[in-house]
This record gives C-alpha cells, sequence and structure tokens, in this order.
C-alpha cells in the first residue's frame, strides 16, 4: 500500500489536480432548465456487483464520471469516426463538453496498478493534449526493444515540436496519449514493473439536441478503449443479441501473434491449457507490467467506436474476467433482462459466475440504454444456464445420491 501511495503522489506532467473539471453528475436540459443527475448514487444509471471470491485481496476497481472535453473535438471525433455532421452550437455550452466515463480495471500481480487507474485515469483523459506528445513519444522510444521502431500511431501528427500546427486530438488521439501517459507516470515506481491492469474505457456521448443523458439518448457516440480482458458488451433490444466491443488480448489470438512474432519470445501453454507470453503474461497488453514493455507488452488501446440508436439497445455490460471465465457473452446479457434496475442486474451476472464454482475477484457493471427493459426475443440462454447451474449443484453431492439431469 505503501507503494501505491507513493504512485498516486508522483510529479506529473499533467496537472490534472489544478485543472479537474470532471463531475460525479450529468447534465441534461427539460424545459425547466437544466437538471443534474448524481452519478453515484442512483441504481438505476450504472448498476455494480463486485466480489474478491477466494482470492486474499480485491484487484478489480471501476471509475464513473462525467469528462468535460473541448467540443471541437468531439466534432471532429465524430466526423472522423462516422462520417456524421454534429453540431455543438445546436447543443448549447452547457452540454457540448459533456462525455459520460466508465472504466473497468483488473488488476493482476496485486491492486496497485488497477487502484491507480481508478484515481487517476479519468483526470488524464481529460487533461492530456498535443503539446505533452513529444516529450510522452521520446520516453516511449527509450523503453526499447519493441518499441524502438513505434511511430506512434495515432499520436504520429503530433511526435515533433511542430505538433500545434496539427490542430486538436480527436478521441483516438486522446485515448492513447491518456493511456501512455498513465504508463509513464507509473514508471515512477517499481511496482509497476512486476504487476499490472487489463482495462476497458468506454466514452459516450449524446448527440441529441436538446441535451439527453446517454442512457436516454436516441443517437448515442460510443469510444470503446481496450488493453487486456476485460469486456464490454452491447445487448440488442430487437433480439437479445450480444455485440462485443472488445476483444480478449492473448498470446495465442491471431492479431496478437502476428503482432509479437517479430520479438522472437516464446508462447508456452501452461498446466491449465492457457498461452502465456514468454511463459508469465496471459494478456499482451495491459497497464503497468513495465518488466515486459520492451519485450511487446504495450498498453496501446484498442480502439472502436460505434454510433448507437439508443432505443436499438437495451444495455451495455462491462465485466472483467472473473465473469468471463465463468460466462459466455450470450448468458451475460441474458441475465441482465427484465431486472428491475440495473443494480439487480449487475448482481444476478455476479452471483451466477460465484455459483458455478467462479473464485476469482470478478466485477459487473450494467448501464441502461434507451431500450432498457423492452429487450425483445427469447432468452437464449436459458436452458444452457439451468443445466449448467444443476451440473454445478450435482457436484455438491458427493456420493450420497445419484443426481438426474433433464436435459429439455
Amino acid at each position: 500500500m505503501l507503494q501505491y501511495a507513493r504512485l498516486v503522489r508522483a510529479p506529473r506532467v499533467v496537472n490534472a489536480a489544478r485543472n479537474r473539471l470532471y463531475h460525479d453528475y450529468i447534465r441534461y436540459a427539460t424545459p425547466g432548465g437544466t437538471l443534474r443527475i448524481p452519478l453515484t448514487t442512483s441504481k438505476n444509471i450504472l448498476g455494480v456487483a463486485s466480489s474478491r471470491g477466494n482470492r486474499s485481496h480485491q484487484c478489480d476497481y471501476y471509475a464513473f464520471t462525467a469528462l468535460s472535453l473541448d467540443p471541437e473535438e468531439l466534432r471532429l471525433s465524430v466526423k472522423k469516426q462516422f462520417g456524421y455532421d454534429w453540431d455543438p452550437a445546436v447543443v448549447g455550452d452547457n452540454f457540448n463538453r459533456q462525455v459520460a466515463f466508465v472504466g473497468i480495471y483488473d488488476g493482476h500481480g496485486g491492486s496497485a496498478v488497477s487502484q491507480y487507474l481508478r484515481q487517476e485515469l479519468h483526470s488524464l483523459f481529460e487533461n492530456v493534449n498535443p503539446s505533452i506528445v513529444p516529450e510522452l513519444f521520446r520516453w516511449i522510444r527509450e523503453i526499447g526493444g519493441y518499441f524502438k521502431r513505434y511511430n506512434g500511431g495515432p499520436l504520429e501528427p503530433w511526435t515533433h515540436d511542430d505538433e500545434l500546427a496539427h490542430g486538436p486530438f480527436d478521441l483516438e488521439a486522446r485515448a492513447t496519449a491518456a493511456f501512455f501517459e498513465a504508463n509513464r507516470q507509473l514508471a515512477m515506481d517499481k511496482v509497476a514493473f512486476d504487476c499490472g491492469a487489463a482495462a476497458s474505457v468506454v466514452l459516450m456521448q449524446s448527440l441529441d439536441a436538446p441535451a439527453t443523458p446517454f442512457f436516454a439518448a436516441d443517437k448515442l457516440a460510443v469510444t470503446v478503449a481496450h488493453v487486456g480482458d476485460t469486456r464490454v458488451l452491447l445487448c440488442s433490444a430487437k433480439d437479445g443479441t450480444p455485440l462485443a466491443l472488445t476483444e480478449n488480448h492473448r498470446p495465442d489470438s491471431p492479431a496478437e501473434s502476428s503482432r509479437l512474432r517479430k520479438r522472437m519470445a516464446a508462447v508456452i501453454t501452461d498446466s491449465y491449457g492457457e498461452a502465456r507470453w514468454m511463459g508469465a503474461l496471459q494478456s499482451t497488453r495491459a497497464f503497468g507490467d513495465l518488466n515486459f514493455a520492451k519485450f511487446g507488452i504495450t498498453v496501446e488501446p484498442d480502439i472502436r467506436a460505434k454510433l448507437l440508436r439508443g432505443r436499438d439497445w437495451g444495455y451495455m455490460i462491462c465485466v472483467s474476467d472473473g465473469i468471463t471465465s465463468m460466462l459466455s457473452d450470450a448468458e451475460i446479457v441474458d441475465l441482465a433482462r427484465n431486472a428491475r434496475n440495473s443494480e439487480t442486474a449487475a448482481k444476478r451476472i455476479l452471483d451466477f459466475a460465484q455459483d458455478l464454482g467462479g473464485d476469482d475477484n470478478a466485477t459487473a457493471l450494467v448501464l441502461p440504454l434507451a431500450g432498457w427493459n423492452k429487450v425483445q426475443g427469447p432468452d437464449h440462454t436459458k436452458e444452457l444456464r439451468e443445466y449448467r447451474y444443476n451440473q454445478m449443484a450435482g457436484t455438491c453431492l458427493i456420493n450420497i445420491h445419484p443426481v438426474s439431469i433433464p436435459l429439455s
């Protein structure tokens, strides 16, 4: 814990504390004026269920807040990602900077990195800017190894000292800069060299005018920045099918295997049949794990963006691998169906994963969208869940009575 305290007190290139604009509420317009909705006290906005399982420490954390970003940057991002002409002036100055931020962080090797992300990453998202990129880029290249030939990716236009000539960030560049800046700050303490964290960050921007909150928006821009094996899912209101907005960064996945092949390090399968990079790491992208950075363990985020018609989607779910190691995407979204509120939905997911024997840290976050409680179609996994539950219950009746399990 002392090591984590040193991390959060480390000097910063970006002074987030001096320029903190994020809020624990979101604004929306009504005929009578502007209203504020608190983000942290309503079971209907973000449902959270978390458990440390049978582990000695809890390494799962999350953050939920409202950022204040440059409206011109948001306009450029919407145009670039979706080809949609969004006019910040129509929305109004009170609302056109507002972006909901949700982050889920799953630590490994300790909780220091995931705790740091919970407290700091949303602030970094607000405060990174093009002026820090040249120095940040030099630090990345100094890591050596894998990063000797790194060209900056989405940050490339700003990697030289004339970066201001290239204008403001878009959300892809902002997310990349925030992820790398967090890793640079983590590198100020040796604790981050031996532990790390997977992370998924979701940015949600209502494009409606008058302004609506993300959970009621008819037009909703969603951007996901992701490293590791946390997961973000959407549930279709039309038929209840899941849509994954993330893919696990594992050493045996085709994309990651191709990226890392040049490093000539071995992928080793452990006694559980799981592939591990260099015989040690299950995830090939993560915050921290800086001992392995020059061998290709990177915090470069996968960025995915989607323009949603809100009423077409019931809810969004963010989960750690303590959930996904036990449940399929379809089971996760089906468990949230017709819940009284988002907190009840999150608890259903967590409880069922634990009923099946899950013993890892596990976290489920459920965010309602405009199609909440309007999900159509059958519960596709109901019979499968019942069968799995009965199978697990049967294992508890060791040599007492035979158990008959119906298959239909």
